[in-house]
């Protein structure tokens, strides 16, 4: 059962609409390098096209009702937007889940320091990463300082052409005899992951100082140019990211290759297919979490009462909230969980298995089950919810695949789906294939986040 690719299928006007979704796409990747970077550019995009925060809904004390646009977000990091339904709300809804964080750096609490007149941001790393490739690439600093009077600083430093970048450095192939045998995991220790910012001392320091000249230097720069203490750092959120904009990949621009497509990819395409839709039968849900790397824990997580508590408010604007028939919206309602898949690597094809992989160019992909060896930590779809997005995708001309992640026994993941599935809602993993998961610079195929789209407006259109 190969599937076609994609490409071959397509007219001109396709190929126009693919190149204007990849372009606005790396804009997002390229404005979007953070949760809460994301979280504010779609909440832009949303008011532009006419959705109304939960907040400013309920302060106005209008009620809602069908063809409504509806915002909420939570600690600036997880978001939801419903497009009201022409169905009461109880009999449930049809939900694109994704979500915005992705791995990266994060600067510890107390980060800066000096060593032999080199200053450093001690770093913790965030979710799966292959540490050594982390080192020696020009790096950028995202984030926000929250002073103690509630003032917050926002701070990017690497993006712009005239910006310093930031870099960790790596040991030179000349003496890295005993590095270079060690075991990959090894080769670079989390610990060792620091953030080189600065070699120039302040000169004017009191000579109990001197040997922290450096380090004073960049204090002073910080103070200069965002009025922060050295203290602000324990109330700080930085992330280290690679640095630099999106780009077409390969001679024939077929690809994007950038930062933080998992899951971004599937975020950014899930929003796109709810700002196209039109008043819908059934309510319309795109739900964007934080925290999946790492368990879809805390406040902003797909495991926290966010999302539960938004459908209650939304149900409460209505005037048809109860428990019954909140529980009632949220079991009967269906989702496809938009979270990407390994696309199948012909350099490493040992590791998948070649009938049941993904592969770029030949549109979404569908995994029915994820988790790992015996299919530990995963939703595993109900094979009528399957076929029953196999006729919408079909019904729609919307080119899909299924695959599974690499062969058995071999590695495993997770998604948010078996979260919801906790609901008793229906759920299946769909999303966009991607080479170099989890590296600093994954690459996806046009034509894949294209069909996503695509098929993510089907399933609101028809589920």
């Amino acid at each position: 059962m190969e599937r076609k690719n994609a490409w071959l299928d397509y007219t001109e006007k396709d190929e126009k609409e693919i190149e204007q979704t990849a372009k606005d796409y790396r804009h997002f990747l390229n404005v979007g390098k953070t949760e809460r970077e994301c979280v504010e550019e779609l909440v832009k995009q949303a008011e532009k096209a006419g959705y109304v925060s939960l907040e400013k809904k309920a302060a106005s004390g209008e009620k809602i009702q069908a063809g409504d646009k509806i915002y909420a977000v939570g600690m600036k990091k997880i978001m939801a937007l419903f497009h009201i339904g022409q169905e009461p709300l109880e009999k449930g809804m049809n939900i694109l889940g994704a979500h915005i964080d992705s791995p990266r750096l994060d600067v510890k609490q107390n980060p800066l320091y000096e060593d032999t007149d080199l200053a450093y941001l001690d770093t913790h790393y965030y979710g799966g990463v292959k540490k050594y490739q982390w080192v020696a690439l020009p790096l950028a600093i995202h984030g926000v300082i929250v002073k103690k009077d509630g003032e917050t600083v926002n701070v990017t430093v690497g993006e712009d052409e005239e910006d310093p970048v930031v870099y960790i450095t790596d040991l030179l192939i000349h003496l890295a005899g005993k590095q270079m045998a060690k075991k990959a995991s090894e080769v670079i220790e989390g610990e060792n992951l620091d953030i080189l910012i600065g070699s120039r001392p302040l000169k004017d320091v009191k000579d109990d100082d001197k040997k922290e000249a450096v380090k004073a230097n960049v204090l002073n720069i910080l103070k200069e140019k965002y009025g922060v203490e050295e203290e602000d750092f324990l109330s700080a959120e930085l992330e280290i990211v690679p640095a630099g904009k999106a780009r077409d990949c390969g001679l024939d621009r077929s690809m994007v290759a950038g930062y933080g497509q998992d899951d971004r990819v599937c975020a950014y395409t899930s929003f796109l297919a709810m700002m196209e839709m039109d008043t819908p039968k059934r309510t319309s849900c795109c739900l964007l979490t934080d925290k999946e790397e790492i368990g879809s824990v805390g406040a902003t997580g797909m495991q926290s009462r966010f999302f539960e508590n938004t459908v209650a408010e939304l149900m409460e604007g209505m005037g048809s909230y109860s428990g019954i028939a909140l529980r009632r919206a949220l079991s009967r309602s269906c989702m496809l969980s938009s979270d990407v898949s390994a696309g199948y690597d012909p350099a490493y094809g040992e590791f998948f298995e070649k009938k049941n992989s993904a592969y770029l160019g030949r549109g979404i992909v569908l995994n029915k089950f994820t988790g790992a060896r015996g299919k530990s930590g995963s939703n595993d779809a109900n094979a009528e919810y399957v076929a029953k997005v196999r006729k919408i995708f079909d019904d729609n001309h919307v080119a899909f695949q299924t695959a599974e992640l690499g062969k058995v026994d071999v590695g495993g993941g997770g998604t948010i789906a078996y979260i919801a599935a906790l609901y008793g809602m229906e759920v299946i993993d769909s999303g966009v294939a991607v080479l170099s998961m989890h590296s600093p610079w994954e690459v996806t195929s046009k034509a894949d986040i294209y069909e996503a789209k695509k098929a993510y407006k089907a399933f609101l259109q028809d589920a």
